[in-house]
C-alpha cells in the first residue's frame, strides 16, 4: 500500500472521531444493462471508496476499526475474481483480503455502532446518526488535496490543454459541434487521459447559452460564439475547463461581453485565498459581471444595487464554481453544520464554505442571453427598470460566454492549474 494512501487513511481516521463505532465503505456493484443481457454499465467505484482504497473494485469494502489504531485499523476487502472474469475481461485479483472474510470481521465486532460511507451494503444496518455525522466530517476531511492528488490534477491539466489547443486549431465556419468534440477528446487520450472527466459541452451560436449542452451536428457559422466546457480524466481525477471563442472576427458587442467575463474571472481567481468565504467571492464576481453589462448599456443602475436585487441572475444564473478533483464536483457542499442560504440568488451555489489551503476550485463566471429567462414575463416585470430590454432582445440568440479555470488555494497567492490554456476570443 502506498505511503500516501496510509497517510490519507490516518488523516481521515483522526478527523472522523469514531470512538467505538466501526466504519464500512462500499465500492458498489456492477449494474446490468436494462435489456437484461449479461453486459453491465462501465463500473466506477463510489468516490468515497476510491479515495480510501485506490481501487475500482466492484463489491469491494474498506473497513476501519478505530480500536486497532488510525493506521493499523484499516482493512481492504476485495471480491474474488472468477475464472470467467479472467477469461472474458482479463481481470486480475486486486490486492486485499477476500470479501468472504468480511462477515467474520464484523462478527468479532458485533454490538458496536456502525457508520457507513460510499455505496450502501446489503445486510448492514448502520446507525443513522453516525452515518450523517460521518459523511459530513469525511467530506470535509478530503477537501484539501494532498500532493499525490495535485500531481494527478497537474497531469490532467496538461492533457486538457492539449485538447483545447487541437480544438482551437480546427475552429472555422462549417465545423460541427460534434467534430470539435471528437478532436478535443482524441487529443485528451493522446496525452494520457483515461477518459473525458464528464460529458463534453460544445455549444455554437444560441447553443452557447445552454449551460449543459450536448454537442450536435450543428455547424458553427461566421461570427458566432462557440463555448467549450471539457476536461481530461486520469485515474479518476479530472480537470474542468471552459473557453469561449468566436468563429472569425467578433463584433464589438461580443468583444465587450467577453472582456466583462474575463475581467470578472481574473479578479475572482485573485480572491481565492485562505479564509475567503466562497459566497462572498461569488457575489463580488456578480458585481464585476454586472458592472460590465452596465458599461455596455445592457443593464441600468449601480452594480452593487443590481446584485442586491438579484437582477444579475438574468444573465448569470449559476454559481461561480465548485471544487474539483476526484469527480467534477469533488468535495463541494456546505461547511460542516452550516445551514443552506435562503437567499434566492445563492440557491445555485455548489458550495458555501471558507476556502482553505489545498482546496482546488473552479472559477467560472459567465454571461448568457437565455430566452427562457429573458422572455419570462414575471422577470421582465420584476426587473423592468434594471435592463435595457430593447438592447437585450436584439441579442437574444447570441448565446453566451463562460471562462473557467481550476485554482489551487495556497498559503500565498492562488495557483491557476489551467493557466496554460489560452483565453483568446478569436
Amino acid at each position: 500500500m502506498p505511503t500516501t494512501l496510509a497517510d490519507r487513511r490516518a488523516r481521515v481516521a483522526e478527523a472522523l472521531h469514531l470512538d467505538s463505532a466501526i466504519l464500512l465503505v462500499g465500492a458498489g456493484e456492477r449494474v446490468r444493462l436494462p435489456e437484461r443481457s449479461d453486459q453491465t454499465y462501465p463500473f466506477r467505484a463510489h468516490a468515497d471508496y476510491y479515495y480510501l482504497a485506490g481501487l475500482d473494485a466492484p463489491g469491494g469494502v474498506v473497513a476501519f476499526d478505530p480500536k486497532d489504531g488510525d493506521r493499523d485499523g484499516w482493512v481492504s476487502f476485495v471480491p474474488d475474481v472468477t475464472e470467467a472474469e479472467k477469461i472474458w475481461e482479463g481481470r486480475e485479483q486486486p490486492p486485499g483480503r477476500s470479501v468472504a472474510g468480511l462477515e467474520a470481521w464484523l462478527s468479532q465486532r458485533r454490538g458496536r455502532p456502525v457508520a457507513t460511507l460510499g455505496s450502501p451494503l446489503r445486510g448492514v444496518r448502520p446507525d443513522a446518526g453516525q452515518v450523517f455525522r460521518t459523511h459530513v466530517l469525511f467530506q470535509h476531511a478530503r477537501r484539501p488535496k494532498d500532493e499525490g492528488e495535485l500531481a494527478l490534477l497537474r497531469r490532467t491539466a496538461v492533457a486538457t490543454a492539449a485538447g483545447f489547443a487541437r480544438l482551437h486549431a480546427g475552429l472555422k465556419p462549417g465545423v460541427t459541434e460534434r467534430a470539435l468534440q471528437i478532436e478535443l477528446e482524441a487529443e485528451f487520450f493522446r496525452h494520457g487521459a483515461t477518459r473525458p472527466g464528464y460529458d463534453t459541452i460544445v455549444g455554437s451560436g444560441p447553443n452557447a447559452a445552454v449551460l449543459h449542452f450536448s454537442p450536435t451536428a450543428r455547424a458553427a457559422r461566421e461570427g458566432e460564439f462557440v463555448l467549450v466546457d471539457a476536461g481530461a480524466e486520469i485515474d479518476r481525477y479530472m480537470t474542468d475547463v471552459t473557453r469561449t471563442y468566436v468563429v472569425g472576427r467578433p463584433s464589438a458587442f461580443q468583444r465587450d461581453l467577453y472582456q466583462a467575463v474575463l475581467h470578472a474571472e481574473e479578479r475572482a481567481i485573485a480572491r481565492c485565498v485562505v479564509g475567503a468565504e466562497w459566497r462572498e467571492v461569488h457575489l463580488a464576481a456578480a458585481v464585476d459581471l454586472v458592472g460590465g453589462l452596465v458599461h455596455m448599456g445592457v443593464m441600468r443602475g449601480t452594480p452593487e444595487a443590481l446584485v442586491e436585487q438579484d437582477a444579475h441572475t438574468l444573465f448569470f444564473p449559476h454559481g461561480l464554481g465548485h471544487m474539483v478533483g476526484l469527480g467534477v464536483r469533488d468535495g463541494s457542499g456546505l461547511f460542516p453544520w452550516r445551514a443552506k442560504s435562503t437567499r434566492e440568488s445563492l440557491a445555485t451555489l455548489r458550495m458555501d464554505l471558507p476556502l482553505a489551503a489545498g482546496y482546488v476550485v473552479t472559477v467560472e463566471p459567465g454571461l448568457y442571453f437565455i430566452p427562457a429567462l429573458l422572455q419570462d414575463p414575471v422577470r421582465r416585470e420584476r426587473y423592468k427598470a434594471c435592463v435595457n430590454w430593447e438592447l437585450a432582445d436584439q441579442h437574444l440568440h447570441i448565446g453566451g460566454v463562460r471562462i473557467e479555470d481550476n485554482v489551487v488555494v495556497t498559503a500565498g497567492a492562488p495557483e491557476n492549474l489551467t493557466a496554460a490554456i489560452p483565453k483568446k476570443l478569436e
